[in-house]
């Protein structure tokens, strides 16, 4: 089991943590408007940047530290980029898919949600990796209830996705939130050995995480760009993000980044 603390929310506290994720979820419906053949990657990070001011929220990716600090509100990732893409003055064409991972803190709590988007029409075999990706996270979200322990649910996880002959991306997991973005425990969507000797946890009542399956295509293997920050699929076939925060609480899982009408 893992030897890390789990820091375990009061109820009290996962309602303090809903305005963030509720405006994170605010910030992908933003996002789903703009997505369309010729808008700029840069043009939907200013969007989603201008909300998060408007509301006094601060960003949770601008500046991480990296080979140069990550300089924008969202990653946008398309088509082979898996995670933590650029925006830039790329246009979105008919039949990308593209990748929107974002967060914020608003009065000292923490929201990270991801989301894949289709451009346009897109192939069927690239809307079914969309449709498996969100699954997963489905059967994640819906497992925490039934489940004693993490390693259960990831097995569920990386289990549902190789039925369907994609891959579970291994080179980056899940995590705890709550006042920070990156807290314990990590969160994996597949088993390891190393992952059953020494991170399993139990899931109890209070635990918040950001569970986020990537799915690639073709094979897990991952390369990182020159930006330092792209990762891509190493045989350049598409990717697909889909993440929400959730708490589990004694009557279930809720999500956080969910619609209103999830309180």
């Amino acid at each position: 089991m893992s030897d890390g603390p789990l820091n375990l929310r009061s109820r009290r506290e996962m309602r303090l943590m809903r305005p963030a994720g509720l405006l994170v979820w605010q910030a992908h419906q933003l996002v789903r408007e703009l997505v369309r053949p010729g808008v700029t990657t840069r043009e939907i990070d200013g969007a989603v940047d201008a909300l998060y001011r408007e509301h006094e929220a601060v960003p949770l990716f601008q500046g991480v530290p990296g080979k140069t600090p990550f300089p924008s509100v969202t990653c946008i990732s398309v088509n082979e980029a898996i995670v933590h893409g650029i925006p830039s003055d790329r246009q979105l064409c008919e039949g990308d898919i593209v990748s929107v991972d974002t967060g914020c803190k608003v009065h000292g709590w923490c929201g990270d949600s991801a989301w894949t988007y289709p451009v346009g029409n897109v192939d069927e075999q690239v809307q079914r990796l969309m449709e498996i990706t969100e699954g997963s996270l489905n059967l994640a979200i819906e497992a925490l209830g039934r489940r004693a322990l993490w390693s259960e649910v990831a097995q569920d996880v990386q289990a549902y996705v190789e039925q369907a002959d994609f891959s579970i991306v291994k080179d980056f997991v899940g995590h705890g939130i709550g006042r920070e973005m990156h807290e314990d425990p990590q969160v994996p969507n597949y088993v390891s050995d190393e992952f059953l000797e020494g991170g399993d946890f139990e899931l109890r009542p209070g635990l918040v995480l950001a569970i986020e399956p990537m799915v690639n295509m073709g094979g897990a293997e991952v390369l990182v760009l020159d930006d330092g920050w792209t990762q891509v699929a190493a045989d350049g076939r598409p990717s697909a993000h889909f993440e929400h925060t959730v708490a589990l609480t004694a009557d279930g899982p809720i999500i956080l980044t969910g619609p209103p009408d999830d309180d």
